[in-house]
């Protein structure tokens, strides 16, 4: 993962309409703030935005996929950022809307405990069976 200079250039040019920007460098990739807050991120030189149970039906009916990476374990892990439809990339108006939403999802999200992230793909892990409890009976 890598985002050149001249493409977080871009994307910030892209996201004028939505309000002033931040990208910081993270993990090879960037995120992508505003006012403090995380709603979207670039790896690859592509651009990823924050949804939720609400808003990844409109991801997936444009056909985007999430974001994904490999684990130290080997294990596929999808974050809950979606890559950004390309015709919103001609239209800055929409993206610009799409980026509130992403913004607000995002701020909703803060605070809230995350699940644990859920592997696409996990490896071959031996199960194992829950520890036998004594039942505690009380006298009343």
């Amino acid at each position: 993962m890598s985002v050149s200079a001249a493409f977080r250039e871009h994307v910030a040019d892209l996201f004028a309409p939505f309000g002033e920007i931040k990208i910081k460098l993270m993990f090879g990739g960037a995120g992508i703030y505003f006012k403090d807050q995380m709603f979207g991120l670039i790896a690859d030189e592509r651009v990823y935005l924050k949804a939720n149970d609400e808003t990844r039906p409109a991801f997936e009916r444009e056909g985007s996929k999430p974001f994904v990476f490999e684990s130290k374990n080997g294990d596929t892990v999808a974050m809950s950022y979606f890559e950004v439809p390309p015709r919103l990339l001609d239209d800055t108006d929409q993206l610009a809307k799409w980026a509130r939403r992403a913004y607000e999802v995002a701020i909703a999200s803060r605070g809230k405990k995350k699940p644990a992230r859920k592997a696409v793909l996990s490896r071959d892990l031996p199960l194992v069976a829950p520890r036998k409890t004594k039942a505690v009976t009380r006298k009343r």
